[in-house]
């Protein structure tokens, strides 16, 4: 892994060409690719699954539910294993790809500060290009869905979504000097990778419908190759060298990079006054556990959609997915109408939590494809809390320690929703047959987590930023009004 680094470092770093400071449109076209797979993941090992467990096809109709089609018990017995079987895979895949993708999120974020912020977002492309081009593989040559399993371990060795965004938001607080800049930025990458997803969602379902599995994860792979030649090419690195306040360590490569790893992530803790370290941690901890109820309850709608008494087809699935785009859109609103009206910080993180536990109640207790796009609605502010808590967490911050703090979050945002996958999965395997809706109930109560340490916060205080800004040298910083174009 480490002559990897030290390979892109070396010769994709000095290839000169005119760039951009736009990491926008990789992220958008990453979203759009990526999604434009995901949602035919859990269909495709579904459809396998059903197809092994029944020694029959699977059932595609036209209608708008294939349980209207077939309701006698020996069906919905079939459902209900298949439920199990799908749930159980989703664990596996979970459990083997975690420990590596950590891993590898946490070194390559943190040696951002030092190696430059392009290593964090080329890296984890190579992986999402060699994990589709395996699914096109299994499914064009109809080989065992379990190669999927060894197919995200390797992937999950380039690090992961993680990784990723973690790049991504460190590559904009570089870019950023203004708090509100920064903040609306950081809600603007979030609502882009909304967005893109619900444009590749809506066309999935149609996609497959018209040319099947392959065509869709080739699809995908061609457009992951674009945008690994736009990371490589065009976009500008913004660690151009190591910031004024930074530690230089006069040893060999290896060791100089893996302290410089410890030593950022140790100095961001240390370096602030005790008041700041404690909200820090407190806001990690909103970051982590509302980040565990959310995406725990979020990763099973389409297998609770798939399920019945709701069966919805592809096309169905598509819809619901693109329909969740409008919780990007509006979360992203509502960031910039609150910011720009002034509203504390706290009290949108506070409406976005609450936002989740509403929809996740409502989840619960759906049985009909109307009521199941209605629960879209009282979710529409539950992205806010995401772009909000990097911010305020990036202003207690030193900037030559941006790398080791979104290290911390990558780390901790890929450790929890990977635990949160693997744990909500069992427990919907040990539940889906006497009440599928337990799951968001239980993703509802645990909102109430966030929802304490938010008050606790509150009753500190965050206006901490004065006290732990450190002065930096407006010539030596190269990095702070970075053109668009260089």
């Amino acid at each position: 892994m480490y002559s990897l680094i030290l390979y892109f470092r070396e010769y994709l770093q000095p290839v000169k060409m005119k760039g951009l400071f736009l990491v926008e449109p990789v992220v958008a076209l990453f979203a759009f690719s990526s999604f434009l797979i995901y949602p035919l993941v859990q269909q495709y090992v579904y459809r396998r699954l059903w197809q092994e467990l029944t020694n029959t096809t699977y059932p595609i109709f036209d209608n708008t539910s294939r349980c209207a089609t077939n309701n006698s018990s020996n069906h919905s017995s079939y459902h209900k294993e298949v439920q199990r079987q799908a749930s159980l895979f989703s664990l596996y895949t979970e459990l083997f790809s975690t420990i590596p993708s950590l891993v590898v999120t946490f070194m390559l974020v943190a040696y951002s500060d030092r190696g430059g912020r392009k290593i964090t977002i080329i890296m984890p492309l190579i992986g999402t290009l060699i994990y589709t081009l395996a699914f096109l593989t299994v499914s064009y040559f109809e080989l065992s869905i379990y190669l999927l399993i060894g197919s995200s371990l390797l992937s999950s060795l380039f690090g992961g979504l993680g990784t990723f965004l973690g790049g991504c938001f460190a590559y904009i607080a570089d870019l950023c000097e203004d708090d509100r800049q920064k903040t609306l930025r950081m809600a603007g990458l979030d609502m882009m990778i909304g967005l893109l997803t619900g444009v590749a969602a809506i066309s999935t379902g149609y996609f497959l419908r018209a040319a099947g599995f392959n065509w869709p994860f080739l699809t995908s792979a061609l457009f992951q190759c674009f945008i690994l030649l736009y990371a490589i090419f065009i976009l500008e690195e913004t660690v151009k060298k190591p910031p004024a306040d930074a530690v230089i360590l006069d040893e060999s490569p290896r060791c100089s990079a893996l302290k410089q790893m410890t030593t950022g992530v140790y100095r961001m803790f240390i370096g602030v006054s005790p008041r700041c370290r404690t909200v820090l941690v407190l806001l990690m901890l909103i970051f982590t556990s509302f980040s565990f109820s959310y995406v725990g309850g979020i990763t099973l709608m389409t297998l609770y959609e798939l399920n019945e008494p709701l069966c919805w087809t592809e096309i169905l699935i598509g819809y619901g997915s693109a329909l969740s785009t409008t919780v990007f859109l509006v979360s992203f609103a509502g960031v910039s109408a609150f910011t720009y009206c002034g509203v504390p910080q706290l009290l949108i993180v506070l409406m976005g939590i609450l936002s989740v536990a509403a929809g996740m109640v409502l989840a619960a207790f759906a049985k009909t494809t109307l009521l199941m796009f209605i629960v879209r609605v009282p979710m529409l502010l539950s992205i806010m809390p995401f772009p909000v808590l990097r911010s305020m967490m990036s202003k207690i911050i030193s900037k030559s320690e941006q790398g080791a703090l979104f290290a911390c979050l990558s780390f901790l945002e890929s450790l929890t929703n990977n635990v949160s996958s693997a744990v909500f999965n069992s427990i919907y395997a040990a539940t889906v047959a006497w009440y599928p809706g337990f799951v968001f109930l239980l993703s509802a109560g645990l909102c109430a987590i966030p929802l304490f340490v938010v008050g606790v916060v509150g009753v500190i205080g965050v206006d901490v930023p004065k006290e732990v800004k450190k002065p930096e040298d407006p010539v030596d910083d190269q990095n702070d009004n970075s053109p668009l174009i260089s």
